[in-house]
């Protein structure tokens, strides 16, 4: 009876393996407008180990802070008037978006739908 019990947790283990493995991935939060929000990625974002010195460089220069009624997060959208987006230094990254202060918070944004790709902490 013992030896049946081991070899049936065995069978089970070997057939669960799979889904366990197709369970690790990306995290995503839901579907923003234009795809999924990956989270802990940094997908053309700016790399962790940059991010001190990225907000230091923000701070130098200045970057005046928009306010807005809304959180800033990331999937949220900044209204079309009254934002001005800068370009990321390539020391920081090469990247494909623009960078802003909104309500405190130094943010990357996609420049074409102003859609919030990460909130620089």
């Amino acid at each position: 009876m013992r030896n049946k019990l081991l070899v049936i947790a065995a069978i089970a283990g070997a057939l669960g393996a799979p889904i366990a493995a197709q369970a690790q991935g990306t995290i995503t939060t839901g579907v923003a407008p234009g795809g999924p929000v990956v989270v802990g990625g940094e997908a053309d974002g700016i790399a962790i180990d940059q991010r001190p010195a990225f907000r230091e460089y923000v701070i130098r220069e200045r970057v005046p802070t928009y306010t807005i009624p809304d959180r800033v997060i990331v999937g949220g959208v900044l209204p079309e008037t009254g934002v001005t987006y800068y370009d990321v230094p390539q020391e920081y990254g090469v990247t494909p978006y623009r960078y802003t202060v909104v309500n405190g918070r130094t943010v990357l944004v996609e420049p074409r739908t102003r859609r919030i790709v990460q909130v620089v902490e």
